[in-house]
């Protein structure tokens, strides 16, 4: 396969799972016919606003990294056989393959409504996070991320490699990917992980007292700006307990390479899944030579944006089929033998005006991928810091327009990290209890608490 085709393979992956909508509740009645990089916020890189004290263990000299030695020697060492075009292959085809993993789960928790996710932004979380685990736990996490086939330095290079490509500058689309660590200031943390999340990830590493509101506000801002104002809040007062969260943050802004004109806008029947009709804007384009797929029950139709880098990929079961039937076929081998069979035609869309936000907790999915273990206490991230420490949760939230004039996306994933050792029973729901005599086993009282 041309470096070419492996580059534009991996951008129509991510393009369709960041972009496109699973819309279980509202079944899609599109009509196909066939006939630079931001400028990074000026947020200091180690020190606290508040304290201007560095991170546990990082001094001043080693927080203090230039960022373009880092770059070259994220690269550094690399084998000949593990070339750039060879490692973004391997974490695209790693992220694709948990990408279909998370959103089928989330299919199959969520049932029927609006599912719209970044599972870029997912997997770069994680990996962060990843870079901290060890044994038990990072052997689960590997086969929930699918990396087993990749060593850790494999895997942040890639991940490194990866967000250069996307992010270069002439691809006539924005899209900022952006990284933060959030830690207590009164935790040590190890520092190859700190370095590594600094070197490869390009994370801007915070020292806060998080048991402080006003750190949150602080991390809240951060989000708002990374995403162009699109997710403003990620974490609240419930949140204080935390000993570090670790961020991704993806923004996307795209306009067609041929648009919707808005006078040919207009409001039109759109059926949802009980057989209901709902009016709703529909944009309608002229019959263009689109790149068209007809597959087993559905069609497809590729929509690019300017210089053609970056397409939203628009997926109609037939009538006589579903989204749920649709969903099951989902995989990357099903994905990439669909990429190849797209043709030009000519095709005309109609295709509904679409403004929607999205979030969910993802613990029972991850949980459910296999990675149970890091949310518990006996997960094992002695790489991450000194003590024991545990996923708390992880959470999604996203955003996405698609418009006549193309498409804005944002999405923000944060992995809250809590000290481990015990666990912890908070009674505040309805409760059992009962008074019994140790030596004679005799139960002296029991009652059901309702209300305290």
């Amino acid at each position: 396969m041309s470096k070419s085709l492996k580059f534009w393979m991996g951008w129509a992956i991510l393009t369709f799972l960041f972009v496109s909508v699973y819309l279980f509740s509202q079944e899609t009645e599109a009509i196909i016919s066939p006939s630079t990089r931001q400028t990074p916020i000026a947020y200091p890189d180690i020190y606290d606003k508040q304290s201007e004290v560095p991170f546990s263990l990082l001094s001043k000299s080693e927080s203090k990294i230039q960022f373009s030695l880092a770059k070259n020697a994220k690269y550094a060492s690399v084998p000949v056989s593990d070339n750039t075009d060879s490692l973004i292959a391997k974490i695209v085809s790693a992220n694709t393959r948990f990408g279909f993993k998370l959103f089928k789960e989330i299919v199959e928790q969520e049932g029927e409504k609006n599912i719209f996710i970044s599972p870029l932004s997912v997997s770069i979380a994680l990996a962060m996070t990843y870079n901290g685990a060890a044994g038990e736990t990072e052997k689960a996490m590997a086969k929930a991320l699918e990396l087993q086939e990749m060593s850790l330095l494999k895997v942040n290079r890639a991940n490194a490699m990866l967000s250069d490509s996307l992010m270069s500058p002439d691809s006539g689309i924005q899209l900022n990917l952006a990284n933060s660590l959030w830690g207590d200031k009164s935790v040590e943390f190890r520092k190859t992980f700190m370095k590594n999340n600094q070197e490869f990830y390009e994370a801007q590493i915070r020292n806060l007292d998080l048991g402080n509101p006003r750190s949150l506000e602080i991390i809240n801002r951060w989000c708002k700006e990374k995403t162009q104002g699109k997710i403003d809040e990620i974490v609240d007062s419930s949140d204080l307990d935390a000993i570090l969260f670790l961020i991704n943050a993806v923004y996307f802004k795209g306009a067609w390479s041929v648009g919707f004109g808005e006078e040919y806008t207009q409001e039109r029947d759109f059926t949802l899944l009980d057989g209901s009709r709902k009016r709703v804007p529909m944009m309608m384009s002229q019959s263009e030579r689109y790149s068209y797929y007809r597959g087993d029950n559905f069609q497809a139709v590729e929509l690019p944006y300017s210089n053609e880098k970056a397409s939203l990929y628009l997926f109609l079961p037939d009538k006589e089929s579903s989204l749920k039937e649709f969903c099951q076929k989902l995989n990357r081998d099903s994905w990439e033998s669909w990429m190849s069979g797209f043709r030009r035609e000519l095709v005309g869309v109609v295709l509904p005006r679409l403004r929607l936000e999205y979030e969910i907790k993802l613990n029972a999915v991850l949980k459910a991928l296999g990675m149970g273990i890091a949310f518990t206490s006996r997960a094992n991230f002695e790489k991450m810091c000194t003590g024991p420490a545990f996923i708390d949760y992880v959470a999604h939230k996203s955003f996405v327009d698609v418009n006549e004039e193309g498409t804005e996306a944002a999405a923000v994933t944060i992995v809250k990290m809590k000290r481990g050792g015990h666990q912890a029973l908070v009674f505040d729901r309805p409760f059992f209890l009962a008074i019994r005599d140790n030596l004679t086993g005799a139960i002296l009282f029991m009652g059901f608490i309702i209300e305290p």
